[in-house]
């Protein structure tokens, strides 16, 4: 029996939700950001997501979201992919700032369903091609309904899968089913967001991870789809229970991954800063704990 290669992954394999690295003060830290985006590149991702939930989106502007693409494309050329997060509530607004990554050098865009009015499937349709129809990039569909209140429901993936420019999707809507009867269906290109899924979510056909964790182990996670392609299913999946306690520490312990993640950042020395708020930086009990999660990976 023959078989068909799968398509080339669109933006790769192993993605970075990347931080959006501030100053003390509380502005954006382009340097820093520079220096985190090749650090992680150099690390094995393939790709970096920016200006997402990891990326504190709703509390920068515009301008620095543009500020922010323009600095990572400087800083991993052609290394790696730039996928901007663009997603608000607005139609219009997400247009717009589709546009502007475009602009600024980005390869492609993260788009989030329409979240707080709660949108019916038909408006979250349109939402999508109207941004699809409008931008010369390709996006990929962020589908986390805990924060948005409104699902991309499977039948609606498998419509918008029709547009040329829909081509991928960030998948946190713990609905594993649902995944694999849009992959079964279509040729979106599948990213686990959430880290728990990255080699479940592969295994069936997915195309890798856009991972908050990354931040922190980006070669960890990459190992654990090196190992699934190069055949060993066994220890792939040792790989990602060693990831497991650290996945938990930083995803699934009250507080937000950009916290988390900029907590341990910042205990290892790397750009980081503060969270703005509403967010609030994680106690000193979080940070031992995640340190302690951290340090048990790496001595692994």
């Amino acid at each position: 029996m023959t078989t068909t290669p799968s398509p080339a992954p669109p933006f790769g394999r192993a993605l970075c939700a990347m931080i959006t690295p501030f100053t003390e003060a509380g502005s954006l830290d382009l340097d820093g950001a520079q220096r985190l985006a090749d650090r992680l590149v150099s690390e094995g991702c393939d790709g970096l997501v920016l200006s997402g939930t990891t990326g504190e989106s709703p509390t920068t502007t515009d301008a620095e979201k543009s500020e922010l693409i323009r600095a990572v494309r400087a800083a991993v050329g052609d290394r790696g992919s730039v996928v901007a997060g663009v997603g608000t509530s607005d139609t219009r607004h997400t247009v717009e700032l589709a546009l502007a990554a475009e602009k600024a050098g980005a390869d492609g865009l993260l788009v989030v369903a329409p979240y707080y009015s709660k949108p019916p499937q038909d408006a979250v349709e349109a939402h999508f091609r109207e941004v699809a129809d409008a931008a010369g990039l390709p996006l990929a569909l962020y589908d986390i309904p805990g924060r948005t209140g409104t699902r991309i429901e499977p039948e609606t993936l498998i419509r918008l899968a029709e547009h040329p420019r829909i081509v991928a999707v960030k998948d946190c809507s713990y609905d594993f089913l649902g995944a694999q009867k849009v992959l079964s269906r279509t040729e979106l290109a599948y990213y686990a967001g959430c880290d728990e899924h990255n080699l479940a979510l592969y295994a069936v056909g997915g195309t890798g991870y856009i991972s908050t964790v990354a931040n922190v182990v980006p070669s960890r996670l990459r190992a654990v789809l090196d190992a699934f392609e190069a055949g060993d299913t066994p220890v792939s999946a040792r790989l990602q229970q060693r990831a497991t306690p650290l996945i938990e520490s930083m995803m699934s312990a009250g507080l937000p991954g950009a916290v988390t993640a900029k907590a341990l950042l910042h205990e290892l020395g790397l750009p980081a800063g503060p969270v703005r708020a509403p967010l609030r930086p994680a106690g000193r009990e979080a940070v031992d704990g995640l340190l302690a999660a951290y340090e048990e990976l790496v001595a692994a």
